[in-house]
C-alpha cells in the first residue's frame, strides 16, 4: 500500500532487469517509482559498473543513485550453474524482463526477448542495444557520447566554432524513456489480450527520433542546422541577452503577438514591431545580430530582475541563467518539496521526486541497494540457497 493508503499503479508487477549503465536502469527505476517490484541482477562483487562512475555521494556514484533507488539487488553469475538456476526460477515469476547485455550475449544465453516470449507467452521482454538488430552496426558497442557523435547530436550542439556534447546523458535518457513507454504499452496490451510482448529499444533509434527536427531541416534546406551556442537555431529573439548589471537573462518569442508585446511593453517601441528588418521571424533571423544589439542597448539601463519583471508583465517566457548550485537552491524545487532523501548503503542521499504528480498517490522513494543486498531473501523465496 501507498503512504496514503492507496495502491500504486504498478503494484503487483515484478520486473527482472539484467541491467547496467544508465538506459535500462533508468527505465526500471521509473517502474519502481510507481510500485513495481524491480529485481536488479548484478555481477557478484563489483556489481553494475555504474556504481564506480564516481564516488561523490557518500562514496556512491551520483549516476547510480539517480537510476537505482527502490530496487532489490540480486548478485549472481548467470553463466554459472547456480546463477542460471536462480534466474530460471525467477523468470516464471516475472511480468517484465529487461536486458542490456553486450551485443549477442543475450541470444547466446537464450535470454533475448523473442526466446523468452516463446517460453513464457505472457512475459514482456525488452532487448536494449546500441544500434538495433540488423545493419552493419548491430554488433558495435555503444555508449551515450559515441552515439551522440554517430547521430549528429554534436553537429547541432555547441558554438559556431566548435561542436559540444550535450551535458546530460541524453541518449541514455531517451532510450530509458522509450523502454518505459514500451513496457507500459505491453502491460496495457496484456490486460486486454492476455498476451506478452517481445520488443527492442536501441540508443541509436531513440536519439534518431530526437534528431528529427535538425534532420528534417537539413533534408529540406540542403544545409545543416547551424550551431548557435545558447541561442535558438531558427527563432529570434530567443536566447541570452546581456543586461545593464552585467548579468545574462534568457527569453524567447514564439509568435507575432509576443513579438508585438516585447516591442510595446518591454522595449517601449511599438514601431519596432513593423520594422522592415524585424517584422517576421525569418527576417529577424536574417538580422539577428542587429536585433540583439538593439535589445541589449535597451536593456543596458536595467538590472536582470527588472528586465525579467518586464518580460513577465508582457507574458513573454523568460529565465535566469542559473548555475547548478542556483538550481539546487531553486525556490520552485523547495516550495513543492521536490528534493527528497533516500537511504543507501552509505547513509541518506539526496534524490528528486519522480516527474509525474498523481493526486492522492505518493511515489516510492526507497533505498538504493548494495550489491547482492537481497540475495538471501530472494533465493529463499525461490526455494534456493547460496549453494544450490
Amino acid at each position: 500500500m501507498n503512504g496514503n493508503g492507496a495502491e500504486l499503479p504498478l503494484s503487483g508487477v515484478t520486473v527482472v532487469s539484467l541491467e547496467q549503465a544508465i538506459a535500462a536502469p533508468l527505465a526500471s527505476r521509473h517502474l519502481a517509482d510507481w510500485g513495481a517490484r524491480v529485481i536488479k541482477i548484478e555481477r557478484p562483487g563489483p556489481g553494475d559498473f555504474c556504481r564506480d562512475y564516481d564516488h561523490v555521494m557518500n562514496g556512491m556514484s551520483s549516476q547510480f543513485v539517480w537510476t537505482n533507488r527502490s530496487k532489490e539487488s540480486l548478485a549472481i553469475d548467470i553463466k554459472s550453474e547456480a546463477g542460471r538456476k536462480a534466474l530460471d526460477a525467477l523468470l516464471p515469476r516475472a511480468d517484465v524482463f529487461i536486458q542490456n547485455l553486450a551485443p549477442g550475449a543475450a541470444e547466446r544465453l537464450g535470454l533475448d526477448a523473442a526466446a523468452l516470449l516463446r517460453k513464457y507467452p505472457k512475459i514482456i521482454a525488452c532487448d536494449v542495444s546500441g544500434y538495433g538488430s540488423g545493419g552493419p552496426y548491430s554488433d558495435k558497442k555503444a555508449y551515450d557520447l559515441l552515439v551522440q557523435c554517430e547521430a549528429g547530436v554534436l553537429a547541432v550542439n555547441g558554438t559556431e566554432a566548435e561542436p559540444a556534447k550535450v551535458g546530460l546523458s541524453v541518449v541514455d535518457i531517451a532510450t530509458g524513456m522509450y523502454i518505459l513507454n514500451g513496457v507500459l504499452m505491453a502491460l496495457y496490451r496484456r490486460e486486454r489480450t492476455g498476451k506478452g510482448t517481445a520488443f527492442q529499444a536501441s540508443l541509436f533509434d531513440s536519439i534518431t527520433d530526437w534528431m528529427s527536427y535538425p534532420a528534417f531541416y537539413t533534408r529540406s534546406t540542403g544545409r545543416p542546422l547551424p550551431r548557435t551556442g545558447a541561442r535558438h537555431a531558427t527563432i529570434a529573439p530567443y536566447g541570452p541577452f546581456r543586461v545593464g548589471d552585467g548579468s545574462t537573462i534568457f527569453f524567447g518569442i514564439q509568435n507575432d503577438r509576443e513579438w508585438r508585446a516585447l516591442c510595446r511593453i518591454v522595449l517601449g517601441d511599438d514601431a519596432l514591431a513593423d520594422h522592415p528588418s524585424f517584422r517576421t521571424n525569418p527576417l529577424r533571423m536574417q538580422n539577428r545580430d542587429a536585433l540583439q544589439a538593439h535589445i541589449e542597448q535597451r536593456f543596458a539601463s536595467l538590472t536582470g530582475e527588472e528586465a525579467l519583471r518586464l518580460l513577465d508583465a508582457a507574458s513573454i517566457a523568460n529565465a535566469h541563467l542559473n548555475s547548478v548550485e542556483a538550481f539546487l537552491a531553486h525556490e520552485q524545487l523547495h516550495a513543492r518539496s521536490r528534493v527528497q532523501t533516500v537511504g543507501s548503503p552509505s547513509g541518506p542521499v539526496m534524490s528528486f521526486l519522480p516527474a509525474l504528480t498523481i493526486p492522492g498517490l505518493t511515489p516510492r522513494m526507497d533505498p538504493v541497494p548494495d550489491v547482492g543486498q537481497h540475495n538471501d531473501a530472494i533465493l529463499a523465496e525461490l526455494g534456493l540457497t547460496k549453494e544450490s
